[in-house]
């Protein structure tokens, strides 16, 4: 009987479900999908934000005030095109999909899922509102710090960032901090965190949830977020540099990519926002057979207001 190779789709079917349920930032911020074919690198698209109204008081004379439920919509470029090509053998392609997951598409997947968030967190560079520059006192969580201000490594700065962004009036609902290690460790050592239990909707948020909801944040955490330099320059960063945001201060938006003409084996697949290629072929250069993993996708800050960095001092 002859052997039974794994096909595009299935590798695609398989490959989206780990994107979906390994990455951090990108469940967290507002997402944009449109099966818009022939895009590109570099292409610009129009995403839709989310509708907005206001109340009014009612008044039985004058009767109701209609407002037009439109969406606005944002220009945003799709600046991102993630790619895990490696090559695999006749071997691999006659595994079962469990297993071909495990050895290779798991491990593939991890990195797209790492790429996708650190460009998200790039974004970061775009918000000007900062909170944590106190400079930390011994006692720690006990100590009551003056003015409602508190260091980056005491996770009562949450209420402080709470603050920035109500003063802003933005929605109290769908607000989630992002740390790095450091700040998670620090964080969590505290007796508030220790005694909360908190599961995320899926692995990865589980698996980067640092305990329940906390401040009006649903908190998680994430290596990408770097650490300081061991000499910072001035106005770099000494510490962490962990955000506190509302889902619509960012957007990520994928395109799908087209399938390519000549390829032996090929399949693009969508699920809640996310789009892959996967593309099976031969490479007659290398003459071993090649599975390449693809995305295009783009960042955009939609509204810097709506979030506010965590760290301390810059450097002096």
């Amino acid at each position: 009987m002859a052997n039974q190779f794994l096909t595009a789709q299935v590798i695609a079917q398989q490959a989206l479900a780990n994107l979906y349920e390994t990455t951090v930032a990108a469940s967290l911020v507002h997402r944009d999908y449109e099966a818009e074919f022939n895009r590109k690198q570099g292409d610009a698209i129009t995403i839709r934000k989310p509708a907005m109204f206001t109340a009014s008081e009612y008044n039985r004379a004058a009767g109701i005030t209609v407002q037009e439920a439109q969406e606005t919509s944002v220009n945003m470029t799709l600046n991102h095109f993630a790619d895990v090509s490696f090559a695999v053998t006749s071997e691999d392609m006659t595994l079962k999909i469990q297993d071909f997951d495990e050895q290779l598409l798991t491990p593939a997947m991890e990195a797209i899922a790492q790429k996708i968030d650190r460009d998200i967190l790039a974004l970061r560079d775009d918000v000007v509102q900062e909170v944590g520059a106190v400079s930390e006192n011994a006692a720690g969580e006990d100590y009551n710090y003056p003015g409602g201000r508190y260091p980056w490594s005491d996770s009562r700065v949450l209420i402080e960032a709470g603050n920035v962004l109500d003063v802003k009036k933005v929605p109290t609902t769908q607000r989630a901090v992002i740390t790095g290690p450091t700040t998670k460790a620090r964080w969590v050592a505290e007796k508030t965190w220790r005694q909360a239990d908190h599961r995320g909707s899926t692995e990865g948020l589980l698996e980067a949830s640092m305990g329940a909801r906390v401040s009006g944040f649903d908190p998680f955490w994430t290596q990408n977020i770097g650490q300081p330099a061991g000499s910072p320059a001035s106005g770099q960063p000494t510490t962490e540099v962990s955000v506190a945001f509302h889902k619509t201060a960012f957007a990520l938006a994928f395109r799908p990519l087209e399938l390519p003409q000549g390829a032996l084996d090929a399949a693009i697949m969508n699920y809640k926002g996310f789009a892959l290629r996967i593309i099976r072929d031969y490479d007659m250069g290398k003459k071993q057979m090649i599975v390449s993993i693809d995305c295009l996708y783009g960042t955009k800050t939609l509204d810097a207001n709506r979030a506010v960095l965590i760290k301390g001092a810059d450097a002096a």
